[in-house]
């Protein structure tokens, strides 16, 4: 697996239009699958992203695509997703590495297990397929685990994919389709006129439009701060490895306790853990209120000083169309993998699946993930910006529902009906005096 950075090949540099329908800020699996259906829907589009297509989260994410364990709100769109990626890996072919081969979820307490039964209740709302396994049950699934489990909670029609592979996959897609995608090209500001949203200015020039969606991750809140509206997101670092080819364990995406794995299409595993890090900057005390409610949700979130390139300084620093942005001073947010995460990985892998004891990393990376505080994302449009749309904070969970997501934004941009009630993922619910009910965490 390559991972991109600053200096990586640009791949995506179609001349930038006088005009066009929808201009996407952002190039991860959100703005890229939007511009997919505006583009079904007889729109043009201009995906203008700063660095690289999927170049950061939508490239280094777990690649699970489920419906298992969402948040109540989330799941009719996550529903629709693992739908939406079925269309377009039999449309695309199978480089996407979509395959529905399970969501299998182990208990090795009894919290756990009672959290389960909660969840199975959505389950049967929504006619799902997901049923719990008793401690006998829970081992027949994969293949030598070893644990004192409660029980456990599987899903067979959730899935998982190849995010290095998948997102750039569906851009192309999309340039054939007409679409424009440009790399290496910042959106500085949004032009408003008369209350209105009427073009964007870039650092490669000027575009005319009627509609912007901010898609921009972790970067969203530092965009918008810069047009005076706050929204309330931080992000954690989260590490993430890859074997080499291994024996089968299970064939599709399982949680057990503390690791978690996803069979790849090169026969090895991704394998992660619960543990992210947050780096305490401006932003930390800025929606430090906020965001109390939902570190009781953060099963293993750690704290550090450092630089977060993201964070807006506590005096809020401002750029305009003529000069030079933060993204465009970096490109692509490449961290280092926690060593620390590491060790643990290979420890716990080894101690949970014997199969698996010894067995090589062949790479390990790091992604930051852009949280809300409650854990869900925003999905909606900014009142005070006709024309202003924004799809950001997915907390971890933005590639397996992103092309669901996709379809509702692009349907909410062209006022049609988004076909989920989207009150839940609401821009006001930070300032409405809404009490924050976290989700499940990462």
């Amino acid at each position: 697996m390559f991972l991109f950075h600053d200096k990586s090949p640009v791949t995506f540099n179609d001349d930038l239009p006088d005009a066009v329908d929808v201009v996407i800020i952002g190039a991860g699996i959100i703005g890229i699958s939007t511009a997919w259906y505006l583009l079904q829907k007889g729109k043009s589009v201009l995906v203008c992203e700063k660095g690289r297509v999927a170049g950061e989260q939508s490239s280094r994410n777990w690649g699970w695509v489920r419906v298992t364990g969402r948040d109540a709100d989330e799941v009719p769109i996550a529903i629709e997703s693992v739908s939406r990626w079925d269309e377009l890996s039999k449309e695309l072919g199978p480089e996407l590495g979509f395959a529905r081969q399970g969501v299998l979820a182990l208990a090795d307490s009894e919290p756990e297990m009672a959290g389960y039964e909660e969840w199975l209740e959505i389950a049967k709302t929504h006619q799902l397929d997901t049923k719990l396994l008793t401690s006998a049950e829970a081992t027949d699934h994969i293949n030598g685990a070893t644990g004192n489990w409660r029980g456990g909670m599987i899903t067979p029609s959730d899935g998982r994919a190849e995010p290095f592979k998948a997102v750039p996959a569906i851009a192309r897609a999309i340039r054939q389709k007409g679409g424009t995608i440009k790399e290496n090209c910042a959106v500085r500001t949004i032009d408003v006129q008369a209350g209105k949203v009427c073009g964007v200015a870039t650092e490669a020039g000027y575009v005319k439009t009627d509609a912007v969606l901010c898609a921009a991750g972790a970067w969203s809140n530092m965009f918008l701060s810069n047009m005076d509206i706050l929204l309330p997101q931080l992000v954690v670092q989260g590490t993430v490895a890859r074997t080499v080819a291994a024996p089968s364990v299970y064939e599709g995406a399982a949680g057990l306790g503390d690791i978690f794995i996803r069979r790849r299409q090169d026969k090895g595993y991704t394998v992660a853990s619960a543990m992210t890090v947050h780096t305490i900057g401006a932003n930390s005390f800025r929606y430090l209120t906020k965001f109390i409610p939902s570190l009781r949700s953060a099963s293993d979130i750690r704290v550090k000083l450092g630089r977060d390139r993201t964070q807006q300084p506590i005096l809020i620093k401002k750029w305009g169309a003529d000069s030079e942005s933060p993204f465009e001073r970096c490109r692509v947010l490449n961290p280092d993998p926690s060593s620390n995460a590491v060790r643990d990985m290979k420890k716990n892998l080894g101690k949970r699946l014997p199969l698996l004891a010894g067995i090589e990393f062949a790479q390990s990376w790091s992604g930051m993930i852009d949280v809300t505080p409650d854990v869900v994302p925003v999905m909606d449009k900014i009142n005070s910006c006709p024309g202003l749309f924004v799809a950001t904070g997915f907390s971890g969970h933005g590639f397996g529902i992103g092309p669901g997501a996709g379809r509702v934004m692009a349907d909410l941009i062209l006022g049609n009906d988004p076909m989920h009630d989207l009150s839940r993922f609401r821009f006001s619910r930070f300032t409405d005096g809404s009490k924050m009910m976290p989700g499940p965490a990462i």
